[in-house]
């Protein structure tokens, strides 16, 4: 029996490369996939790290018509996918006032963060209720504290993630029924490329006590978080919201 096969969005770098190096560290074969060209430095990188057996497909999100393709494409060179793993996204395009959004970048950001998402997840479940598959199957959105937590700067960011949180929920009880697992990630303040640019201000505030673990997560703390819900071991708890944020989320005092 051939190994699981996973689609990671965005798995060439930061937190969906955490994703990627803890899933094949449990055996899965891997599909990578971002509008990043496949010579990018940053994809032969992540692809030698993760060893001989991951495919990149290079696809945008965005683009609702390509997303047969990409799966007819996995599906022809590595078989029919057993997990999605949807966290390919982007950050607000520019962080201020709220009153001054506008309509452009609202749509950028939703065309990705959650139109593109959630077509991507609804193509997937599609072709996993169309055949069986031995191994347990299952999708994970990794959206975002911000899917709870409000912030005025970055307003539609946070609307954007919070709608993805609705269709994990939605999908959750679609798929139950039939056994595949449907799960959201919220990460805290995780010490990536997206965040390079606050990181002093950030910093700053979790020394203050922002975050009770008093530290930057990190991609692998994702990732280590994901292996159980790929691998069958919280099929039980399918709809599960698993803030991985040391503890950023909890209400205080």
């Amino acid at each position: 029996m051939t190994a699981p096969l996973a689609l990671v969005t965005g798995g060439q770098q930061g937190i969906g490369l955490g994703i990627a190096r803890a899933l094949a560290g449990q055996g899965f074969r891997l599909a990578i996939a971002s509008r990043s060209a496949a010579e990018d430095a940053s994809v032969r990188e992540a692809l030698h790290a993760l060893g001989p057996d991951p495919r990149y497909y290079r696809h945008d999100l965005a683009d609702l018509a390509a997303i047969p393709a990409l799966l007819d494409r996995i599906e022809a060179e590595q078989g029919p996918l057993d997990a999605l793993i949807q966290n390919a996204g982007v950050a607000a395009k520019v962080r201020g006032d709220m009153l001054d959004i506008t309509p452009e970048n609202f749509d950028w950001i939703m065309g990705i963060n959650l139109r593109g998402a959630f077509f991507l997840a609804q193509a997937v479940a599609r072709r996993m209720l169309a055949r069986q598959s031995p191994h347990y199957r299952s999708i994970t959105f990794v959206t975002s504290v911000s899917a709870q937590m409000a912030s005025v700067e970055r307003a539609d960011y946070c609307i954007s993630k919070a709608g993805a949180a609705m269709a994990a929920q939605s999908l959750a009880l679609r798929l139950a029924p039939v056994g595949i697992g449907v799960f959201e990630l919220r990460p805290g303040i995780i010490e990536t490329g997206m965040t390079a640019g606050v990181k002093d201000k950030y910093t700053a505030r979790i020394e203050g006590g922002l975050v009770p673990a008093a530290r930057w997560g990190q991609p692998d703390d994702i990732g280590a978080a994901v292996v159980p819900l790929v691998t069958g071991q919280l099929a039980f708890a399918t709809g599960a919201v698993i803030p991985v944020d040391g503890g950023l989320s909890i209400e205080r005092l």
